[in-house]
């Protein structure tokens, strides 16, 4: 895998969108069911059940600190987002190439798209209709922290922790991130 993908900050594509990108590795039914799988999807990002159809329901409860075997507490001001909920509705749903979804009630979506790469998968994670600044930061830093851990969890080897990962990450697009 190329360290620079699979190190790469998001980029700002326009207002309120951010894409990343990176290499995984495959095949791509894997790198699907790591997206669509309940449990899969649990060890990086969020557990819950996804309709596999346009419309379907998407509910995906975090437990963020537990995605790693090396524990470590969210920081003050992300106490309540640990152990929080997120439900949205499908919006594209190709299996094996294309997933999306609205988060929440917020009106953002989020976009997975998959395709191959040889031996590994290119995924490129778009998620737009993000509203200000800080949710924009929260957010890069979020995926970010995340992908880590989906390349980590699909190459086996053990994920770094989320929160001091997302942290510094944080810290880093909000200098990176234009006010």
């Amino acid at each position: 895998m190329s360290p620079q993908v699979a190190e790469s900050h998001g980029t700002i594509t326009e207002a309120g969108t951010i894409v990343f990108e990176r290499l995984l590795p495959g095949p791509i039914e894997r790198v699907w069911e790591f997206l669509t799988d309940s449990e899969k999807r649990g060890l990086w990002l969020a557990r819950g059940p996804i309709e596999p159809r346009i419309g379907g329901r998407v509910e995906l409860s975090f437990r963020n600190a537990e995605l790693s075997p090396v524990k470590a507490p969210p920081p003050k001001n992300y106490e309540d987002a640990d152990c929080s909920s997120v439900t949205g509705k499908v919006t594209a749903w190709e299996k094996p190439h294309r997933l999306a979804y609205l988060w929440g009630d917020g009106g953002s979506e989020v976009t997975f798209e998959l395709a191959p790469a040889g031996r590994q998968v290119r995924l490129t994670l778009t998620h737009r209709r993000l509203d200000n600044r800080p949710i924009m930061v929260s957010v890069a830093g979020g995926w970010h922290a995340h992908l880590g851990i989906l390349a980590d969890r699909l190459a086996g080897r053990a994920p770094q922790p989320f929160w001091p990962t997302h942290t510094a990450l944080e810290r880093d697009y909000d200098a990176r991130i234009a006010g």
